[in-house]
Protein backbone atom coordinates (compact mmCIF):
# COMPACT_ATOMS: atom_id res chain seq x y z
CA UNK A 1 0.00 0.00 0.00
CA UNK A 2 1.38 3.25 -0.74
CA UNK A 3 2.31 5.27 2.27
CA UNK A 4 0.27 8.57 3.34
CA UNK A 5 0.73 11.27 5.58
CA UNK A 6 -0.74 10.35 9.50
CA UNK A 7 -0.79 13.00 12.50
CA UNK A 8 0.04 12.71 16.17
CA UNK A 9 -1.58 14.43 18.32
CA UNK A 10 0.75 14.39 21.50
CA UNK A 11 0.03 16.21 25.16
CA UNK A 12 2.44 16.78 27.18
CA UNK A 13 2.41 18.21 31.15
CA UNK A 14 3.72 21.48 29.67
CA UNK A 15 2.83 21.53 25.98
CA UNK A 16 1.10 19.95 23.39
CA UNK A 17 2.05 19.49 19.81
CA UNK A 18 -0.04 18.12 15.78
CA UNK A 19 2.80 16.37 14.61
CA UNK A 20 2.84 15.08 10.93
CA UNK A 21 4.39 12.01 9.77
CA UNK A 22 5.46 10.45 6.83
CA UNK A 23 6.39 6.60 7.56
CA UNK A 24 7.44 4.09 5.12
CA UNK A 25 9.30 0.73 5.38
CA UNK A 26 13.43 3.10 5.32
CA UNK A 27 11.46 6.78 6.55
CA UNK A 28 10.48 8.36 9.18
CA UNK A 29 10.00 12.28 8.77
CA UNK A 30 8.61 13.92 11.42
CA UNK A 31 7.10 17.89 10.69
CA UNK A 32 5.99 19.78 13.63
CA UNK A 33 2.82 21.97 12.29
CA UNK A 34 1.50 23.15 15.64
CA UNK A 35 2.73 23.52 19.14
CA UNK A 36 1.10 25.33 22.32
CA UNK A 37 2.07 25.78 26.16
CA UNK A 38 0.06 23.53 28.22
CA UNK A 39 -0.31 23.22 31.78
CA UNK A 40 -2.68 23.83 35.19
CA UNK A 41 -5.02 26.24 35.63
CA UNK A 42 -6.60 27.01 38.98
CA UNK A 43 -9.98 27.71 39.51
CA UNK A 44 -12.12 28.07 42.78
CA UNK A 45 -11.80 24.80 43.46
CA UNK A 46 -8.72 23.92 42.59
CA UNK A 47 -6.02 23.06 39.82
CA UNK A 48 -7.64 22.08 36.78
CA UNK A 49 -6.76 21.18 33.03
CA UNK A 50 -8.31 23.80 30.71
CA UNK A 51 -10.11 21.13 28.42
CA UNK A 52 -11.54 23.67 25.84
CA UNK A 53 -8.29 25.61 25.65
CA UNK A 54 -6.42 22.35 24.67
CA UNK A 55 -9.34 20.84 21.88
CA UNK A 56 -9.28 24.67 20.39
CA UNK A 57 -5.19 24.57 20.49
CA UNK A 58 -6.34 20.47 18.63
CA UNK A 59 -8.20 22.01 15.85
CA UNK A 60 -5.83 24.72 15.42
CA UNK A 61 -3.05 21.89 14.82
CA UNK A 62 -5.13 19.88 12.86
CA UNK A 63 -6.10 22.56 10.61
CA UNK A 64 -2.58 22.95 9.85
CA UNK A 65 -2.09 19.61 9.51
CA UNK A 66 -4.29 19.21 6.43
CA UNK A 67 -2.92 22.14 5.10
CA UNK A 68 0.72 20.75 4.98
CA UNK A 69 -0.40 17.28 4.27
CA UNK A 70 -3.59 17.28 2.49
CA UNK A 71 -3.81 13.76 1.69
CA UNK A 72 -3.95 12.82 5.76
CA UNK A 73 -4.59 9.05 6.41
CA UNK A 74 -5.20 9.16 9.97
CA UNK A 75 -4.91 10.62 13.50
CA UNK A 76 -3.57 9.26 16.63
CA UNK A 77 -3.61 10.47 20.24
CA UNK A 78 -1.65 10.63 23.38
CA UNK A 79 -1.38 12.12 26.54
CA UNK A 80 0.07 12.01 30.29
CA UNK A 81 -2.15 9.28 32.28
CA UNK A 82 -4.14 9.04 35.15
CA UNK A 83 -6.57 12.29 34.41
CA UNK A 84 -9.88 12.02 33.40
CA UNK A 85 -12.74 13.94 32.49
CA UNK A 86 -16.04 13.33 33.05
CA UNK A 87 -19.13 13.31 30.25
CA UNK A 88 -23.24 13.26 30.63
CA UNK A 89 -25.80 11.25 28.64
CA UNK A 90 -25.75 13.66 25.67
CA UNK A 91 -22.07 13.66 25.78
CA UNK A 92 -21.60 16.75 27.06
CA UNK A 93 -18.80 17.32 29.71
CA UNK A 94 -19.41 17.39 33.06
CA UNK A 95 -17.06 20.29 34.57
CA UNK A 96 -13.14 20.26 33.94
CA UNK A 97 -11.00 18.37 34.39
CA UNK A 98 -9.31 18.11 37.78
CA UNK A 99 -5.25 18.27 37.20
CA UNK A 100 -3.14 15.52 38.45
CA UNK A 101 -1.07 18.25 40.81
CA UNK A 102 -4.72 19.12 42.82
CA UNK A 103 -4.81 18.02 46.42
CA UNK A 104 -7.52 15.92 46.13
CA UNK A 105 -6.30 12.48 45.20
CA UNK A 106 -3.82 11.91 48.28
CA UNK A 107 -6.32 13.48 50.51
CA UNK A 108 -8.45 10.26 49.36
CA UNK A 109 -5.55 7.78 50.04
CA UNK A 110 -6.61 6.26 53.41
CA UNK A 111 -10.31 6.06 52.49
CA UNK A 112 -9.32 3.54 49.66
CA UNK A 113 -6.44 2.04 51.39
CA UNK A 114 -9.17 1.01 54.99
CA UNK A 115 -11.19 -0.52 51.80
CA UNK A 116 -9.09 -2.59 50.31
CA UNK A 117 -5.36 -2.97 51.74
CA UNK A 118 -2.43 -1.73 49.22
CA UNK A 119 -1.13 -5.10 49.04
CA UNK A 120 -4.44 -6.67 47.96
CA UNK A 121 -4.64 -3.42 45.24
CA UNK A 122 -1.14 -4.30 44.07
CA UNK A 123 -1.42 -8.40 43.25
CA UNK A 124 -4.87 -7.26 40.97
CA UNK A 125 -3.55 -4.06 39.43
CA UNK A 126 0.15 -4.43 39.23
CA UNK A 127 0.28 -0.46 39.81
CA UNK A 128 2.79 1.35 42.04
CA UNK A 129 1.37 3.77 44.45
CA UNK A 130 1.03 7.62 43.92
CA UNK A 131 -1.34 9.64 45.21
CA UNK A 132 -2.45 11.45 42.34
CA UNK A 133 -3.44 7.75 40.94
CA UNK A 134 -7.29 8.18 39.05
CA UNK A 135 -8.78 5.41 41.81
CA UNK A 136 -7.92 8.23 44.36
CA UNK A 137 -8.84 11.16 42.51
CA UNK A 138 -12.13 9.20 41.45
CA UNK A 139 -12.90 8.64 45.32
CA UNK A 140 -11.73 12.37 46.53
CA UNK A 141 -14.82 13.14 43.55
CA UNK A 142 -17.46 10.45 44.31
CA UNK A 143 -20.47 12.09 46.00
CA UNK A 144 -19.95 15.20 44.27
CA UNK A 145 -22.44 17.34 42.07
CA UNK A 146 -20.09 16.81 38.93
CA UNK A 147 -20.00 12.84 39.60
CA UNK A 148 -23.89 12.78 40.44
CA UNK A 149 -24.38 13.80 36.15
CA UNK A 150 -21.56 11.59 34.80
CA UNK A 151 -22.67 8.78 32.37
CA UNK A 152 -18.84 8.38 31.30
CA UNK A 153 -14.99 8.25 32.54
CA UNK A 154 -12.87 9.07 29.70
CA UNK A 155 -9.21 9.19 30.36
CA UNK A 156 -7.21 12.61 28.79
CA UNK A 157 -6.48 11.07 24.91
CA UNK A 158 -9.79 9.17 25.01
CA UNK A 159 -11.60 12.67 25.81
CA UNK A 160 -9.99 14.21 23.17
CA UNK A 161 -11.08 11.35 20.74
CA UNK A 162 -14.28 11.08 21.47
CA UNK A 163 -14.26 15.13 20.78
CA UNK A 164 -13.21 14.19 17.68
CA UNK A 165 -15.43 11.59 16.45
CA UNK A 166 -18.07 10.83 19.24
CA UNK A 167 -16.90 7.60 19.90
CA UNK A 168 -16.51 6.49 23.80
CA UNK A 169 -13.40 3.75 24.46
CA UNK A 170 -11.17 3.25 27.04
CA UNK A 171 -7.47 2.47 25.31
CA UNK A 172 -5.62 -0.28 27.19
CA UNK A 173 -2.21 1.45 27.72
CA UNK A 174 -3.86 4.68 29.85
CA UNK A 175 -6.24 2.07 31.32
CA UNK A 176 -3.37 -0.01 33.10
CA UNK A 177 -2.37 3.17 34.90
CA UNK A 178 -5.50 4.23 36.60
CA UNK A 179 -5.33 1.12 39.92
CA UNK A 180 -8.96 0.22 38.86
CA UNK A 181 -7.57 -2.46 35.93
CA UNK A 182 -6.82 -5.86 36.48
CA UNK A 183 -3.68 -6.59 34.84
CA UNK A 184 -3.64 -10.53 34.37
CA UNK A 185 -7.07 -10.35 32.85
CA UNK A 186 -6.19 -6.72 31.02
CA UNK A 187 -9.77 -5.30 31.32
CA UNK A 188 -11.31 -2.99 33.93
CA UNK A 189 -11.27 -4.73 37.87
CA UNK A 190 -15.36 -5.04 38.05
CA UNK A 191 -15.07 -5.93 41.93
CA UNK A 192 -12.58 -3.56 42.96
CA UNK A 193 -14.70 -0.73 41.33
CA UNK A 194 -17.94 -2.48 42.95
CA UNK A 195 -16.06 -2.56 46.54
CA UNK A 196 -15.28 1.09 46.34
CA UNK A 197 -19.12 1.99 45.32
CA UNK A 198 -17.99 3.31 41.90
CA UNK A 199 -20.33 2.77 39.49
CA UNK A 200 -19.13 0.08 37.12
CA UNK A 201 -21.17 1.98 34.15
CA UNK A 202 -18.71 4.98 34.00
CA UNK A 203 -15.86 2.76 32.64
CA UNK A 204 -15.78 2.08 28.66
CA UNK A 205 -14.88 -0.76 27.14
CA UNK A 206 -11.52 -1.60 26.48
CA UNK A 207 -9.72 -0.92 23.00
CA UNK A 208 -6.01 -2.43 22.08
CA UNK A 209 -4.04 0.24 19.95
CA UNK A 210 -4.04 -0.34 16.54
CA UNK A 211 -7.85 -0.30 16.60
CA UNK A 212 -9.44 2.36 14.98
CA UNK A 213 -11.84 4.85 17.07
CA UNK A 214 -13.70 6.55 14.19
CA UNK A 215 -13.99 9.58 11.82
CA UNK A 216 -14.13 12.89 12.27
CA UNK A 217 -17.50 14.36 13.57
CA UNK A 218 -19.25 16.64 11.03
CA UNK A 219 -18.58 19.99 13.46
CA UNK A 220 -14.60 18.57 13.44
CA UNK A 221 -14.54 18.55 9.40
CA UNK A 222 -15.89 21.83 9.34
CA UNK A 223 -13.11 23.47 11.74
CA UNK A 224 -10.19 22.02 10.17
CA UNK A 225 -10.98 21.69 6.96
CA UNK A 226 -9.51 18.15 6.64
CA UNK A 227 -11.46 15.18 4.71
CA UNK A 228 -14.54 13.51 5.93
CA UNK A 229 -12.91 10.36 5.48
CA UNK A 230 -9.83 10.67 7.77
CA UNK A 231 -9.77 8.16 10.40
CA UNK A 232 -8.48 7.93 14.18
CA UNK A 233 -7.35 5.43 15.55
CA UNK A 234 -5.84 4.08 18.77
CA UNK A 235 -2.00 3.90 20.02
CA UNK A 236 -0.53 3.43 22.94
CA UNK A 237 -2.06 6.59 24.26
CA UNK A 238 -0.23 6.53 26.91
CA UNK A 239 2.77 8.39 26.09
CA UNK A 240 5.43 6.71 28.22
CA UNK A 241 3.47 3.50 25.81
CA UNK A 242 4.10 5.44 22.47
CA UNK A 243 7.23 6.72 23.77
CA UNK A 244 8.70 3.01 24.36
CA UNK A 245 7.43 1.94 20.28
CA UNK A 246 10.24 4.95 19.86
CA UNK A 247 13.13 3.60 22.13
CA UNK A 248 15.55 2.11 19.58
CA UNK A 249 16.29 -0.44 21.80
CA UNK A 250 18.43 -3.73 19.74
CA UNK A 251 17.67 -6.42 22.66
CA UNK A 252 15.77 -6.67 26.03
CA UNK A 253 19.24 -6.00 27.91
CA UNK A 254 17.88 -1.89 28.19
CA UNK A 255 16.53 -0.16 30.31
CA UNK A 256 14.38 2.68 29.11
CA UNK A 257 13.84 6.55 30.94
CA UNK A 258 11.12 8.50 28.66
CA UNK A 259 12.29 11.90 30.11
CA UNK A 260 9.74 14.81 30.23
CA UNK A 261 8.08 16.86 32.94
CA UNK A 262 8.18 13.08 34.20
CA UNK A 263 10.79 10.56 34.04
CA UNK A 264 9.75 7.05 33.76
CA UNK A 265 12.22 4.97 33.99
CA UNK A 266 12.19 1.12 33.65
CA UNK A 267 12.47 -1.82 31.44
CA UNK A 268 10.07 -4.14 29.34
CA UNK A 269 8.98 -7.29 30.26
CA UNK A 270 6.39 -9.68 28.59
CA UNK A 271 4.34 -10.54 31.80
CA UNK A 272 3.59 -8.60 35.57
CA UNK A 273 5.81 -8.85 38.40
CA UNK A 274 3.76 -8.53 41.57
CA UNK A 275 5.57 -9.22 44.00
CA UNK A 276 5.99 -7.45 47.71
CA UNK A 277 9.19 -6.52 46.93
CA UNK A 278 7.90 -4.77 43.57
CA UNK A 279 5.80 -3.11 45.27
CA UNK A 280 8.19 -2.43 48.55
CA UNK A 281 9.95 -0.43 45.30
CA UNK A 282 6.73 1.12 44.61
CA UNK A 283 7.62 -0.43 40.87
CA UNK A 284 4.61 -0.95 38.43
CA UNK A 285 3.49 -2.36 35.76
CA UNK A 286 1.79 -0.84 32.75
CA UNK A 287 0.86 -2.10 29.36
CA UNK A 288 2.69 -1.16 26.44
CA UNK A 289 1.92 -1.80 22.76
CA UNK A 290 1.46 -5.13 21.64
CA UNK A 291 0.63 -6.61 25.01
CA UNK A 292 4.06 -6.03 26.58
CA UNK A 293 4.22 -4.61 30.35
CA UNK A 294 6.17 -1.71 30.89
CA UNK A 295 7.66 -2.39 34.31
CA UNK A 296 8.82 1.15 35.39
CA UNK A 297 9.26 3.67 38.53
CA UNK A 298 8.17 7.13 38.04
CA UNK A 299 10.28 10.13 39.27
CA UNK A 300 9.71 13.16 39.54
CA UNK A 301 11.76 14.51 36.06
CA UNK A 302 12.23 18.06 34.43
CA UNK A 303 9.68 19.11 36.47
CA UNK A 304 11.71 19.98 38.87
CA UNK A 305 14.16 22.07 36.68
CA UNK A 306 10.94 23.97 35.16
CA UNK A 307 9.56 24.64 38.26
CA UNK A 308 12.85 26.39 38.92
CA UNK A 309 13.31 28.18 36.12
CA UNK A 310 9.67 29.51 36.41
CA UNK A 311 10.65 30.60 39.39
CA UNK A 312 13.32 32.44 38.85
CA UNK A 313 11.91 34.23 35.84
CA UNK A 314 14.24 32.38 33.28
CA UNK A 315 13.18 32.00 30.15
CA UNK A 316 12.65 28.56 28.69
CA UNK A 317 14.10 28.67 25.80
CA UNK A 318 16.79 26.87 24.60
CA UNK A 319 19.47 29.67 24.56
CA UNK A 320 19.01 30.36 28.24
CA UNK A 321 18.86 27.01 29.05
CA UNK A 322 22.03 25.73 27.18
CA UNK A 323 23.80 28.93 28.87
CA UNK A 324 22.98 27.73 32.26
CA UNK A 325 23.52 24.53 31.74
CA UNK A 326 27.09 25.48 30.48
CA UNK A 327 28.07 26.76 34.04
CA UNK A 328 26.08 23.77 35.64
CA UNK A 329 28.34 21.41 34.30
CA UNK A 330 31.45 23.64 35.67
CA UNK A 331 30.44 22.81 39.22
CA UNK A 332 32.03 20.08 41.11
CA UNK A 333 31.22 16.73 41.29
CA UNK A 334 30.07 15.71 44.68
CA UNK A 335 27.89 18.10 45.71
CA UNK A 336 24.54 17.91 47.79
CA UNK A 337 21.78 15.75 46.46
CA UNK A 338 17.85 15.30 47.67
CA UNK A 339 15.17 12.77 47.06
CA UNK A 340 14.06 13.21 43.27
CA UNK A 341 10.71 11.58 44.09
CA UNK A 342 9.64 13.16 47.48
CA UNK A 343 6.19 14.09 47.29
CA UNK A 344 6.95 17.48 48.55
CA UNK A 345 7.68 18.38 45.02
CA UNK A 346 4.78 18.03 43.39
CA UNK A 347 2.50 20.69 43.68
CA UNK A 348 3.55 23.93 41.62
CA UNK A 349 5.31 26.43 43.51
CA UNK A 350 8.71 27.92 44.39
CA UNK A 351 10.94 24.43 43.99
CA UNK A 352 14.68 25.92 44.49
CA UNK A 353 12.78 26.68 48.06
CA UNK A 354 11.49 23.42 48.74
CA UNK A 355 14.74 22.23 47.47
CA UNK A 356 16.88 24.33 49.84
CA UNK A 357 14.61 23.34 52.87
CA UNK A 358 15.16 19.28 52.20
CA UNK A 359 18.85 20.04 52.14
CA UNK A 360 18.96 21.44 55.22
CA UNK A 361 16.80 18.76 56.59
CA UNK A 362 19.55 16.59 55.98
CA UNK A 363 22.65 18.53 57.35
CA UNK A 364 23.74 19.65 53.59
CA UNK A 365 24.69 22.51 52.26
CA UNK A 366 22.40 24.58 49.72
CA UNK A 367 23.67 26.34 46.79
CA UNK A 368 24.53 29.79 46.47
CA UNK A 369 24.06 29.90 42.69
CA UNK A 370 21.66 29.01 40.10
CA UNK A 371 23.97 27.14 38.30
CA UNK A 372 24.66 25.38 41.50
CA UNK A 373 20.69 24.54 42.03
CA UNK A 374 20.24 23.03 38.31
CA UNK A 375 23.72 21.15 39.01
CA UNK A 376 21.84 19.50 42.33
CA UNK A 377 18.74 19.03 40.97
CA UNK A 378 20.40 17.15 37.80
CA UNK A 379 22.37 14.93 40.00
CA UNK A 380 19.61 14.12 42.12
CA UNK A 381 17.94 12.82 39.23
CA UNK A 382 20.73 10.88 37.87
CA UNK A 383 20.81 9.50 41.38
CA UNK A 384 16.71 8.43 40.82
CA UNK A 385 17.09 7.22 37.52
CA UNK A 386 20.31 5.04 38.62
CA UNK A 387 18.42 3.72 41.80
CA UNK A 388 15.50 3.37 39.26
CA UNK A 389 17.66 0.99 36.47
CA UNK A 390 19.37 -0.92 39.58
CA UNK A 391 16.00 -2.06 41.15
CA UNK A 392 14.34 -2.68 37.57
CA UNK A 393 17.11 -5.02 36.57
CA UNK A 394 17.25 -6.97 40.33
CA UNK A 395 13.43 -7.29 40.55
CA UNK A 396 12.72 -8.80 36.90
CA UNK A 397 16.18 -10.55 36.95
CA UNK A 398 17.17 -8.65 33.57
CA UNK A 399 20.58 -7.31 32.89
CA UNK A 400 20.64 -4.18 31.78
CA UNK A 401 23.98 -3.36 29.40
CA UNK A 402 22.75 0.20 28.55
CA UNK A 403 20.09 2.76 29.21
CA UNK A 404 17.95 4.79 26.49
CA UNK A 405 16.74 8.27 27.27
CA UNK A 406 13.98 9.39 25.06
CA UNK A 407 12.21 12.46 25.02
CA UNK A 408 13.09 16.04 25.87
CA UNK A 409 15.10 15.10 28.41
CA UNK A 410 17.06 13.42 25.68
CA UNK A 411 18.55 17.15 24.62
CA UNK A 412 20.13 17.48 28.21
CA UNK A 413 23.65 16.55 27.57
CA UNK A 414 24.58 17.29 31.20
CA UNK A 415 21.96 15.05 32.44
CA UNK A 416 22.93 12.30 30.39
CA UNK A 417 26.20 11.85 30.80
CA UNK A 418 25.40 12.18 34.69
CA UNK A 419 23.14 9.30 34.30
CA UNK A 420 25.87 7.31 32.59
CA UNK A 421 28.22 8.15 35.24
CA UNK A 422 25.63 7.52 38.09
CA UNK A 423 24.45 4.33 36.11
CA UNK A 424 28.01 3.29 35.36
CA UNK A 425 26.50 1.99 31.78
CA UNK A 426 26.46 4.16 28.16
CA UNK A 427 23.46 6.22 27.45
CA UNK A 428 22.07 6.26 24.06
CA UNK A 429 19.68 10.16 23.81
CA UNK A 430 16.95 9.91 21.42
CA UNK A 431 14.98 10.55 19.86
CA UNK A 432 13.86 13.44 21.21
CA UNK A 433 9.81 12.94 19.48
CA UNK A 434 10.26 9.26 20.87
CA UNK A 435 6.44 9.40 22.02
CA UNK A 436 4.89 11.06 18.38
CA UNK A 437 7.39 8.31 16.68
CA UNK A 438 5.81 6.01 18.57
CA UNK A 439 2.27 6.60 17.95
CA UNK A 440 2.97 7.93 14.25
CA UNK A 441 4.35 3.80 13.74
CA UNK A 442 1.52 2.34 15.58
CA UNK A 443 -0.87 4.15 13.40
CA UNK A 444 1.06 3.13 10.07
CA UNK A 445 1.42 -0.82 10.96
CA UNK A 446 -2.57 -0.35 11.13
CA UNK A 447 -2.77 1.37 8.02
CA UNK A 448 -0.49 -0.97 6.43
CA UNK A 449 2.05 1.67 5.55
CA UNK A 450 4.60 -0.76 6.77
CA UNK A 451 4.83 -4.30 8.69
CA UNK A 452 6.79 -6.22 11.58
CA UNK A 453 6.71 -6.46 15.33
CA UNK A 454 7.69 -4.10 17.89
CA UNK A 455 11.31 -4.90 17.46
CA UNK A 456 10.97 -4.36 13.34
CA UNK A 457 9.70 -1.18 14.67
CA UNK A 458 12.53 0.12 16.95
CA UNK A 459 15.12 -1.14 13.92
CA UNK A 460 12.95 1.46 11.90
CA UNK A 461 14.09 3.84 14.63
CA UNK A 462 17.40 3.36 14.88
CA UNK A 463 18.69 3.51 11.14
CA UNK A 464 16.49 6.79 11.37
CA UNK A 465 17.49 8.66 13.68
CA UNK A 466 20.13 11.12 15.17
CA UNK A 467 21.56 9.27 18.45
CA UNK A 468 23.95 10.53 20.60
CA UNK A 469 26.27 8.39 23.22
CA UNK A 470 27.00 9.01 26.26
CA UNK A 471 29.69 7.04 27.97
CA UNK A 472 30.44 6.46 32.30
CA UNK A 473 33.46 8.84 32.94
CA UNK A 474 35.36 9.06 36.75
CA UNK A 475 34.07 10.85 39.02
CA UNK A 476 36.03 14.16 38.82
CA UNK A 477 34.74 14.71 34.82
CA UNK A 478 32.70 17.35 33.46
CA UNK A 479 29.55 17.01 31.46
CA UNK A 480 28.87 18.21 27.86
CA UNK A 481 26.00 20.22 27.97
CA UNK A 482 25.14 20.41 24.06
CA UNK A 483 21.61 21.51 24.12
CA UNK A 484 18.77 20.83 25.89
CA UNK A 485 14.85 20.07 25.88
CA UNK A 486 11.85 20.62 28.39
CA UNK A 487 8.78 18.59 26.78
Amino acid sequence: MTSRPLAAIDLGASSGRVIVGRIGPDTIALEEVHRFPNGPVERADGLHWDIEAIVGEILTGLKAAGQAAPDLAGIGVDSWAIDYGLIDRSGAPVGEPFHHRDARGPAAVAGVHAIIPPERLYQRTGVQFLGINTIYQLMAERGGPAFARADRLLLIPDLIGHRLTGVIAAEATNASTTGLFDVATRDWATDLIEELGLPRSIFPAIAQPGEPVGTLLREVVAATGLPAGVTVGHVGSHDTASAYVGVPAADDRAAFIACGTWALVGVEIGSPILTEAGRAANFTNELGVDGRIRYLHNVMGLWLLQESLRAWGVSGDAASLEALLAEAAEVPAGGPTFDAGDPAFLAPGDMPARIAQRLTRSDQPVPASRPGMVRCILDSLAAAFAAAVEDASRLSGQAVDVVHVVGGGSRNGLLCQLTADATGRPVIAGPVEATAIGNLLVQARAHGFIEGDLESLRALVRATSELHRFAPRPASGIGDTAAVGIR
